[in-house]
């Protein structure tokens, strides 16, 4: 059985891509709300108040991570490709997921993430090559580079909604 916390797989991450790779990390990132969105159509507030494995966030939980995480990722786009190697502010994933706005319809965050999407992903595609091997410095993680981010968040968006799509596959949600 796979791991529930990983149904797709670890992150493993990369410091620099190929052009083909980051242009296909940039489309999974455009293709991300639309993949959210599809992965929670139809389910119902008992459903959404699932959680996705045994201590895990519920369903709701993890759609309002995704723009919360994804925000945080744009954002540190913006003040690297701004900023000389800026150290960036870490965040407790935990606690933002408890916070009041958590308990929005879902809906509230996949508008979000949609018009998030469109700006984060004409940034990306708008960046000079070499722009990509610029850095910053995350206190947890160290150095990263702009290709590092790009594929931790393509491969982000891939598995929170494997999160919702494998849940659904467990209950029998159709």
């Amino acid at each position: 059985m796979t791991d529930a916390r990983y149904p797709i797989g670890r992150h493993e991450a990369v410091s620099i891509l190929t052009p083909a790779q980051r242009a296909d990390c940039i489309a999974q990132i455009a293709a991300a709300p639309e993949n959210l969105r599809r992965a929670v159509q139809g389910l119902d507030d008992t459903q959404i108040d699932t959680p996705y494995r045994d201590g895990g966030w519920t369903v709701r939980q993890v759609v309002h991570h995704v723009p919360d995480s994804h925000m945080h990722a744009y954002i540190r786009c913006k003040f690297l490709l701004t900023t000389a190697q800026p150290t960036i502010m870490p965040y407790d994933q935990g606690d933002w997921a408890r916070t009041p706005e958590t308990r929005a319809p879902a809906e509230v965050s996949l508008a979000l993430l949609d018009a998030l999407h469109r700006r984060w992903v004409l940034l990306l595609r708008g960046v000079p090559a070499a722009d990509f091997a610029r850095t910053l410095n995350h206190p947890e993680n160290g150095t990263m580079t702009l290709d590092r981010i790009v594929a931790m968040y393509a491969w982000h968006g891939r598995h929170h909604t494997a999160h919702i799509t494998s849940l659904r596959e467990r209950m029998g949600w159709r």
